[in-house]
């Protein structure tokens, strides 16, 4: 899989970014395993988590995710060099602890290097804005951290524009550390809130962009073309605001392309995304080797301007 340089952090990253919400939920430790030896081994090196997976499902605590990928770690001791691997703090992790605190962050950093079993996090993100956290506070103790060495460099998840320029600026004013990396929530049925303003931002600042939900919760594989394939699905409702509001638009003209390429509608949509200006990676699960096997082929498909454009119909 070929690589590609991560925004101003000089990562250089695997053009898919694995998604390891599915650590912990819909794959236990075996084949948790099974599938991070497959991502090494097919070149997917960049794994993205958070301390907060899988806390909805019943059970779990949050963590979940983290600790299988540091067993891992632990029992894989030559592979912590060759992936980058991603975790967030910011959302509710319960008994109170939440948000972007200085207090909070340096006790759950603390938290996620010892799930990890790992000295570093190659990428630590803000995993949402928090409002009652000064900017300065949160970027101040990011500072710390990364003069220590236990993050490497700093990312924001679900940002508006607003909340990271104004970000970027409390940093070049107050000699903090600035976002290197964003993670916006971008595919073909959901476009509103990165294309434009916050898209222009991050070219002209050089920030890395890793888009989550890339295949919309699977309706960009093409498996939800009516309210009755939803039943039973647990991202039903999910994928019920995308065919209602337009989005079997987007699978007809996916369907013509893909067809001519031979190619799958989701590989057709990770390849859009890695044809958008801006984007660096696209973050997307799997959790059978076909579906890895998918990501990468994704990663190799071509497609004309003529192309892209045609896609962008939502």
């Amino acid at each position: 899989m070929k690589t590609r340089t991560l925004g101003s952090t000089g990562l250089e990253i695997s053009s898919v970014v694995f998604g390891g919400n599915v650590f912990g939920w819909t794959l236990d430790e075996t084949e948790s395993f099974k599938m991070l030896d497959a991502c090494v081994d097919q070149g997917l090196t960049t794994i993205d988590t958070a301390d907060v997976y899988s806390r909805w499902k019943p059970g779990n605590q949050g963590g979940e995710s983290e600790t299988l990928i540091g067993n891992w770690l632990a029992a894989r001791p030559d592979k912590r060099d060759k992936v980058q691997i991603f975790t967030k703090v910011g959302m509710d992790m319960g008994d109170g602890n939440t948000g972007l605190s200085p207090r909070w962050i340096r006790e759950e950093v603390e938290n996620s290097l010892s799930r990890l079993k790992t000295d570093y996090i190659d990428l630590y993100f803000s995993h949402r804005f928090d409002e009652d956290t000064p900017q300065a506070d949160t970027l101040g103790v990011y500072k710390d951290l990364l003069d220590e060495g236990k993050i490497r460099s700093i990312g924001a998840s679900n940002f508006d524009e607003g909340q990271l320029e104004d970000a970027l600026k409390i940093a070049e004013t107050e000699g903090l550390p600035a976002y290197q990396v964003l993670q916006p929530e971008y595919s073909l049925v959901s476009r509103a809130s990165f294309e434009g303003p916050l898209q222009r931002l991050c070219i002209d600042k050089n920030i890395g962009v890793v888009t989550y939900f890339s295949l919309a919760s699977g309706f960009l594989s093409g498996k939800y073309r009516s309210l009755d394939d939803l039943q039973g699905q647990a991202r039903g409702g999910m994928a019920k605001k995308y065919i209602e509001n337009g989005g079997l638009q987007v699978l007809e003209a996916m369907d013509d392309i893909a067809t001519s390429k031979n190619i799958t509608l989701a590989e057709l949509a990770i390849a859009w995304l890695l044809h958008r200006d801006g984007v660096t990676a696209p973050i997307a699960s799997a959790t059978k080797d076909s579906h890895l096997k998918s990501l990468v082929k994704a990663s190799e498909v071509s497609l004309t301007p003529e192309e892209v454009e045609a896609l962008a119909v939502f």
